[in-house]
């Protein structure tokens, strides 16, 4: 089959590269010349494991291919995919300026029967947005042509995208279209083979299904950072709290490790979001409100440990910053608590020494050269010279350091464990002070 897909960023990226390993026939277009021009080198834009071979490989084969010539673009395929980004505006719903645009795109240039399908992350009654868009332009040429509008979510964790592709726990479809249908269950087939994961439904409810499966797993975590603090204030151990809740099947182990706050493209973006949309039909989504207020609060716990073990005062102090990334396997420092604890720590008069295993490169672009912060190239280098270490991303190469060379290096010998990585006895065992997320041994 052959695809349009509108965005060459992380959604439309993965997803061209997964479908063309498939076979199928899939042009990538983006406004942004640049971009395009790199991607025809085999430069990725974005750090996601795998991603660079599936795409080389892909372009090689002559199955992916990269253009800025948005006639070409609606001209290739009857399948026409927007991918583009909808970045939260000021009252935090979702600017939905780019969805559109492409809309008006397809509707300037489509010459026959167009299949346009939202991938990007929209507000529930954007489709009827982007109906109406196409309804327009193609009105303003004076030309009747079929087309369907549908929904179709993706559910990609950065970090782990192209297995999230390849094997999707589900394909979520909104349409009430049988030619959409038919068309979407060809092109999915090749995911769909071992056992029905195809779950077709009204449009409203499919792009209610992202916003509801974001907003579910930033809650579990919100709910178990709350549970954390008040762990500490009782006395009670959260990781002894955590395995004891998670071994109910009907809670799980999943999305409930506490830390220092989530962050990211999609949780605090599509939170915001959805709240946002609940205000607009009148409701009020307390629940959702309280979501946001508590990972915001919580993005500030490891600073507020730090101010109080240095009494108050860290003018001077340099700590060791293990983790700049939102999370593990991502470049992605989006909303990431690395850059609350930072720039609050700078605002206090202290000075960061960071490492991060691949995030390093979009630190230097957020914050470009700064006397308070160095960039180190290993984590040793981070905390030489350090008076603590804080972790804020709990990358694999941070879970077994050296104790002893860290009781050694750092000055006032003391970690702030923002993710619970490691065993409070152990560290203690070693001369250092530990200070975690809810924990008490």
């Amino acid at each position: 089959m052959r695809i349009t897909i509108f965005g060459s960023g992380y959604v439309g990226l993965v997803t061209g590269a997964c479908l063309a390993q498939m076979g199928n026939h899939v042009l990538c277009v983006d406004i942004d010349q640049a971009r395009v021009d790199a991607l025809k080198k085999g430069v990725i834009p974005i750090h996601e494991p795998g991603l660079d071979t599936l795409v080389l490989d892909n372009s090689r084969a002559g199955r992916l291919s990269f253009t800025s010539d948005m006639a070409e673009a609606v001209d290739f395929a009857t399948i026409q995919m927007i991918a583009v980004g909808t970045p939260p505006d000021e009252d935090g719903s979702a600017d939905l300026s780019h969805v559109l645009a492409v809309a008006r795109t397809i509707g300037d240039h489509m010459d026959d029967y167009r299949l346009v399908v939202t991938k990007s992350t929209v507000p529930v009654g954007t489709a009827d947005k982007v109906r109406e868009t196409l309804a327009s332009r193609l009105s303003a040429r004076g030309v009747d042509l079929a087309y369907d509008v549908c929904s179709n979510p993706e559910f990609l964790k950065e970090g782990a995208a192209i297995d999230d592709f390849m094997k999707p726990d589900r394909i979520v479809i909104g349409t009430d279209s049988e030619r959409a249908t038919a068309l979407l269950r060809e092109l999915y087939a090749p995911f769909n083979r071992n056992h029905e994961r195809l779950l077709v439904m009204d449009v409203r409810s499919s792009e209610l299904t992202k916003y509801a499966a974001n907003a579910m797993l930033a809650t579990k975590i919100s709910f178990m950072n709350e549970l954390a603090n008040l762990a500490e204030r009782l006395g009670a151990d959260i990781e002894n709290i955590r395995t004891g809740i998670g071994s109910d099947p009907r809670i799980g182990y999943h999305f409930i490790y506490p830390g220092c706050g989530y962050g990211g493209s999609c949780f605090p973006k599509d939170v915001k979001a959805l709240a946002r949309t609940a205000q607009e039909v009148g409701y009020q989504a307390r629940l959702l409100d309280a979501v946001e207020a508590v990972n915001e609060r919580q993005k500030q716990v490891l600073f507020d440990k730090i101010t109080r073990h240095f009494g108050g005062d860290l003018q001077g102090k340099v700590i060791g910053l293990w983790g700049l990334a939102f999370k593990p396997g991502t470049d992605d420092m989006r909303e990431a608590p690395s850059r609350t604890l930072m720039e609050a720590l700078w605002h206090a008069g202290a000075s960061v020494r960071a490492h991060d295993p691949v995030a390093m490169d979009e630190a230097r672009r957020i914050y470009g050269d700064r006397e308070d912060l160095v960039l180190c190239d290993t984590p040793e280098q981070a905390v030489q010279g350090a008076d603590a270490l804080a972790v804020v991303t709990e990358w694999p190469q941070f879970r077994s350091p050296d104790m002893a060379l860290l009781a050694r290096t750092l000055k006032a010998r003391v970690i702030f464990d923002g993710r619970n990585v490691y065993d409070p006895q152990q560290v203690r065992e070693h001369g250092l002070d530990y200070h975690g997320i809810g924990r008490t041994g």
